[in-house]
C-alpha cells in the first residue's frame, strides 16, 4: 500500500521545466525582441530564484500544516506560474509567472521527497523517494517532445501551447494529493496518535498477524521517538548547527544537494539544444537530440532505484558519480578545444561530444539525482527535518540559481574553459565525500541518530519526563 501511495505521488510530481525547448525556438526570440544570453539566462534563473524562496517558506507550512496541505498549496503556485508564463503580453510577466512556478517547485522540491520519506519502509526508503528524481526525468521527456513538436508549429502557440501544458500536472496534484494520507509522523507531532496509528496500518496492510505485529512495532518506535523529540523541538536555524552530531547532518545534506549542482547537469538541462548547436547542429536537430537526451537518464534512473540503491547504499554512488564527471568534464573539454564549433567540423568529434553528454545523464542518474533527495530528506530528526530539508533544498536551488544564470555567459565567452570549472568542482566533491559522507541505508529515520552520535536517547528521556510527571503527582 506504501509503494502505492508513493508511486501516485511520483507520478503526480512529475511537473518539470520545459523552457529548455522554448528559449530555442524563433518565434520566442523574436515575441521577446531577440533577447541576450544574459536576459535568456534571467529567463532560466528567475524561475530557479522562486524555487529557492519556495523551499524556504515550506519549512513552516511543513510544521503548521502537514506535507498533504503544503502539496497543495505548491500545486495552487504552480497553476498561477503555468497560466502566466503561457499568457504572457511582456518579458516582464514571463519573469513573474517564472517566479511563480518556481516558488511552487521549490515548495514541492523540499516537501514530496520529505513526505515520501516519512511513509516509507527503511528498506525501500531509496526507492520510494528516488521515485521523485524519476518523475522529474519523466516530466523532462515530455518536456522536451512537446517542445520539438511545438517547433513545427507557426505563430506564438509555438512556445505559448508547451508553457501553458505545463497547467496539466498541476492541476492532477492539486486534486490527487487529497486522496493521499497524511504523514504519520506529522501527526503524532500534531498529538493525533489515533490517526496516525491507523496510517501506518494502511501503509502496512496488515492483512496478517504478522504485518499487524510489525506495523504495531513501527509505530511504537516511532511515536517513542517523536515525543522525545517533541521536548526539545526546534524551528531555529541555528540549532542545526548547535551539536557537532547536527552540524554533520547539516553539512551532509546541504553539501550532497550542491554537489549535485556541481555536476553541471542543469547546465546541459537548461542550455542543451544551445550546446548542440555549438557543435554544429541545426536547431532541429538539436531539439531532436535534446529529446533523445532526456530519455536516456530516467531509464538509468529507474534501474538504478529499483535494484541497485538500497542493496548498496548511498556513499559508494555518489563517490563513483564524481568520479566520473571529472574524466567526463576532462573528455568534453579536449574535444571541443581540439575542434572548436564553428572553425574545424568533425562528425567524429560531434559523436564523441554527444555521447560524452549522455554518458553524464546516466552517471547522474546513477548517483547524485536520486541519491541526493534521498540522503537530504533522511538524515535529520524529527524536531528539525522540515526546517532541515528546507535548507538542504534551498541551497539546492541557490547554486541552481548561479549555475543556471552563468552558464550561457560561461559556454559563450570562455568556450571550452567553462567544462574545466565542473572538472575541479567535482574533484573536490570525490574528495569530501569519501572523508565525511556516512552510509545511511536501511536505518529507520528513528535511528539516524546512531549514525550520526545523537546524544538523545529516545526512552531516556521519555522515562525522565515521566519520572518528573511522577514526582510532580507525589509532592501534590
Amino acid at each position: 500500500m506504501g509503494l502505492l501511495y508513493n508511486t501516485f505521488l511520483g507520478v503526480l510530481f512529475s511537473t518539470a521545466g520545459i523552457i529548455a525547448s522554448v528559449i530555442t525556438l524563433d518565434r520566442f526570440t523574436s515575441f521577446f525582441h531577440n533577447p541576450s544570453p544574459a536576459i535568456i539566462g534571467a529567463v532560466v534563473s528567475t524561475f530557479n530564484g522562486g524555487c529557492f524562496f519556495g523551499a524556504m517558506g515550506a519549512a513552516w507550512t511543513n510544521d503548521k500544516w502537514g506535507r498533504k496541505r503544503t502539496i497543495q498549496f505548491g500545486a495552487i503556485w504552480a497553476l498561477s506560474g503555468c497560466a502566466m508564463q503561457a499568457g504572457a503580453p511582456n518579458l516582464a510577466c514571463l519573469l513573474a509567472g517564472r517566479i511563480f512556478a518556481g516558488v511552487a517547485i521549490g515548495i514541492l522540491s523540499m516537501t514530496v521527497p520529505l513526505y515520501n520519506t516519512e511513509i516509507a519502509p527503511p528498506k525501500v526508503r531509496g526507492f520510494m523517494v528516488g521515485l521523485n528524481q524519476q518523475m522529474i526525468g519523466i516530466g523532462f521527456i515530455v518536456a522536451n517532445w512537446v517542445g520539438y513538436g511545438c517547433s513545427f508549429l507557426t505563430g506564438n502557440v509555438s512556445w505559448r501551447l508547451p508553457l501553458g501544458f505545463q497547467i496539466v500536472p498541476a492541476g492532477l496534484l492539486l486534486i490527487g494529493v487529497q486522496f493521499l494520507p497524511y504523514s504519520p509522523r506529522w501527526l503524532l507531532e500534531m498529538n493525533r496518535d489515533d490517526e496516525a496509528r491507523e496510517v501506518v496500518y494502511k501503509l502496512h496492510g496488515i492483512d496478517t498477524p504478522e504485518a499487524k505485529t510489525a506495523a504495531d512495532k513501527e509505530f511504537t518506535e516511532m511515536r517513542d521517538q517523536i515525543k522525545a523529540d517533541a521536548l526539545v523541538r526546534s524551528r531555529n536555524i541555528s540549532h542545526l548547527w548547535a551539536t557537532p552530531a547536527m552540524l554533520r547532518r547539516t553539512l551532509v545534506a546541504v553539501g550532497v544537494q550542491v554537489f549535485g549542482q556541481f555536476t553541471g547537469i542543469n547546465a546541459i538541462n537548461y542550455y542543451g539544444p544551445q550546446i548542440y548547436e555549438a557543435l554544429g547542429f541545426t536547431s532541429s536537430q538539436s531539439l531532436l537530440v535534446q529529446g533523445i537526451y532526456g530519455a536516456v537518464g530516467p531509464v538509468a534512473n529507474l534501474f538504478f532505484i529499483a535494484f541497485i540503491l538500497d542493496w548498496i547504499g548511498r556513499k559508494k554512488p555518489l563517490i563513483v558519480g564524481a568520479g566520473s564527471f571529472v574524466v567526463l568534464y576532462s573528455i568534453l573539454a579536449a574535444l571541443v578545444a581540439s575542434f572548436p564549433p564553428g572553425e574545424a567540423q568533425n562528425l567524429s568529434a560531434q559523436k564523441a561530444a554527444i555521447a560524452t553528454i549522455f554518458l553524464m545523464s546516466i552517471m547522474f542518474s546513477l548517483s547524485f539525482g536520486p541519491v541526493s533527495w534521498v540522503l537530504a530528506s533522511e538524515v535529520f530528526p524529527t524536531r528539525t527535518r522540515s526546517i532541515g530539508t528546507s535548507v538542504a533544498t534551498c541551497a539546492n536551488w541557490l547554486f541552481n540559481v548561479l549555475i543556471s544564470e552563468t552558464s550561457p555567459i560561461g559556454m559563450a565567452n570562455v568556450g571550452w574553459k567553462f567544462y574545466l570549472l565542473f572538472v575541479f568542482l567535482n574533484a573536490v566533491d570525490l574528495i569530501l565525500i569519501v572523508i565525511f559522507f556516512p552510509e545511511t541505508k536501511g536505518k529507520s529515520l528513528e535511528e539516524m541518530g546512531v549514525v550520526f552520535g545523537d546524544e538523545v536517547d529516545a526512552k531516556q528521556v521519555l522515562g525522565e519526563s515521566n519520572s518528573d510527571h511522577h514526582d510532580a503527582a507525589a509532592r501534590v
